[in-house]
């Protein structure tokens, strides 16, 4: 009798060993989490398992082809991404893939071909046009690649990435600080709490120094080299000039930035050159949040100790911007 007990709980330890399997939703999980941890020899070896289990998951597939960009197994993620791609349904994540892979292998030929094909097929990408104008600056080719940005932002407003390589490219190349700050500005509405967020702040704080010390911004609200927006802006902008006698601190360029909302409304350029940022600037002001935004977006990057005075004596407007941030998300439209 005893042995029959021996046997059946050994046979119940096995039935319970086979139905505590993990699932491959569990594998599948697991080897994400071994790549997020940077363990890639784990995350290949619970990798191949999942595939094992379902061998043409498209979400599984991209996850291990982008594995093997990481391990700098350029050529295994271009052939996953290959036969990814060649699918009638491949979504702009299979094609993003592939061309991480192209771009790590430094094969920009077959990179650039790639791009153009995923965007005659996702025109509206954001995603596709950063990628693409990424891969022209590798290819040295800087011109079209702000084009490629500039693009993306048109047909996919509210994707940072592009808004974050047209700030780059404009600050360090093309020097046009009035799509720095604008651009730069709405990167860091859509990306509000990163490390890139940080360093785009202080560009921001340093392009309204610049703007005032550098710049005629009288001349150029009269070049007509420039748009009718941009004029209209630096024609504006004119205006509180004396405001930064002294000095471009984020209290003046508060100063500055409220009467060139109000301007702009009161003249109806709003009508005439409607422009997201500047409705949003209007709203925070009726809304009174603009100060509390403006040191948001400039105090830390003047002086750290400054900010965190100024949010120990303006607890309630801090309080209220806070709150307003987290119900409600920036969005654009096209």
């Amino acid at each position: 009798m005893k042995y029959f007990v021996i046997i059946a709980l050994v046979i119940g330890s096995l039935s319970h060993a086979v139905a505590q399997q993990p699932t491959t939703k569990d594998l599948y999980q697991t080897a994400k989490n071994f790549m997020q941890q940077g363990d890639y020899d784990n995350a290949t070896l619970v990798f191949n398992n999942v595939l094992k289990q379902e061998p043409d998951n498209a979400a599984i597939l991209k996850d291990f082809a982008y594995l093997n960009c990481l391990k700098r197994d350029y050529p295994k993620a271009i052939s996953i991404g290959k036969y990814l791609t060649e699918k009638p349904d491949a979504d702009v994540q299979a094609y993003q893939v592939l061309g991480i892979a192209y771009k790590g292998s430094k094969d920009y030929a077959s990179c650039s071909k790639l791009y153009q094909i995923a965007l005659a097929k996702y025109p509206n990408s954001g995603i596709l046009y950063n990628e693409y104008g990424e891969l022209l600056a590798l290819d040295n080719n800087l011109p079209i690649a702000i084009q490629a940005w500039e693009t993306g932002i048109a047909k996919d407003p509210n994707y940072a990435n592009n808004y974050y390589n047209a700030v780059m490219y404009f600050g360090r190349f093309d020097k046009n600080l009035l799509w720095q700050l604008l651009y730069g500005e709405i990167f860091i509405n859509l990306e509000s709490n990163t490390q890139r967020t940080a360093e785009i702040k202080s560009l921001l704080l340093d392009g309204y120094k610049k703007l005032y010390t550098d710049y005629d911004v009288e001349a150029l609200s009269t070049d007509l080299k420039l748009t009718f927006f941009e004029r209209s802006i630096y024609e504006n902008l004119a205006k509180t000039k004396a405001i930064t006698s002294t000095g471009v601190t984020p209290e003046n360029i508060t100063a500055i930035r409220t009467r060139f909302v109000l301007d702009w409304f009161y003249n109806k350029m709003d009508e005439r050159q409607p422009y997201p940022l500047f409705n949003h600037h209007q709203f925070l002001i009726r809304e009174g949040l603009f100060d509390a935004y403006n040191q948001w977006l400039f105090g830390a990057a003047a002086s750290p100790s400054a900010y965190q005075i100024w949010l120990n004596t303006h607890d309630k407007e801090a309080a209220a911007f806070k709150q307003y941030q987290q119900n409600k998300v920036f969005k654009l439209s096209k």
